[in-house]
């Protein structure tokens, strides 16, 4: 069971909401590359899922991101049938991960989820890069053993940091099936490409047919898009005390 000590953000659901929605659940945050974000924008598009709910809290910043003129809340949740879909337009400090951790799994116990996919960006420290690499770390046996099906490249030694890695360690400690997504993205700007090598796995770990064109024939779109959200919202929020490429590192090994 969860740990009572942690606490967790707000969900205020829609008026005549269900949270039920049961199969899988996706998380994607502001972190590394934008990846997260990215990823999870184009699948709440491409599957046309419907908004269930907001996430809120005193601390947040008051903003409403414009999307096609309707304006929303920077963290939201969404729904469909047997998945379900947990993103954030803002990055928030790293103080903030524990309760948002915290709040993906309250979310993802009320859905009746059966696995949960976290799909973040990664920033190796090697100076020379592989283009395109994707990486994957699994909290069960049987999360592992499908990673290795799909010939996903396993990170055996390292460390995943923020809520990434909070899930991974609390699928671990309660046995809930939970995958995380590490995709190499360049840290400078957004990396809409490295989104969609992300979602090409997501379909594959799901069977969910997201198709990858759109994302790949506008990616200087989205990541311009994405790009102006970022330098928008930083004037609204305190400015990082590090400014290091390891402060939006998922992991390193």
């Amino acid at each position: 069971m969860m740990d009572n000590n942690l606490q967790a953000y707000s969900l205020v659901l829609h008026k005549d909401a269900d949270p039920t929605t049961g199969g899988v659940a996706i998380c994607g945050f502001t972190t590394a590359g934008m990846v997260g974000v990215m990823a999870t924008s184009h699948i709440i598009k491409q599957l046309g899922l419907r908004q269930l709910g907001t996430v809120m809290h005193k601390d947040f910043p008051a903003v409403a991101l414009i999307h096609n003129e309707v304006p929303k809340h920077p963290v939201r949740v969404y729904q469909g049938d047997n998945v379900g879909v947990f993103t954030s337009e803002l990055q928030f400090g790293k103080e903030t991960d524990l309760m948002f951790g915290t709040t993906v799994l309250e979310w993802f116990t009320k859905g009746g989820f059966d696995r949960l996919i976290i799909i973040d960006g990664l920033v190796r420290p090697e100076k020379e890069l592989s283009k395109g690499a994707l990486f994957g770390v699994g909290s069960t046996p049987q999360a592992r053993a499908t990673l290795k099906h799909l010939d996903i490249e396993p990170i055996q030694q390292g460390i995943v940091a923020g809520i990434t890695g909070f899930l991974l360690g609390e699928g671990d400690r309660l046995g809930i099936e939970v995958v995380a997504l590490l995709s190499e993205a360049n840290p400078m700007y957004p990396d809409a490409r490295a989104a969609a090598i992300a979602v090409e796995a997501v379909s594959d770990l799901t069977g969910l047919e997201i198709p990858l064109g759109p994302l790949l024939e506008n990616a200087r779109e989205v990541e311009g898009s994405v790009r102006d959200i970022i330098e928008n919202a930083a004037q609204m929020l305190p400015a990082p005390e590090d400014d290091s490429v390891h402060d939006i590192d998922p992991s390193f090994g």
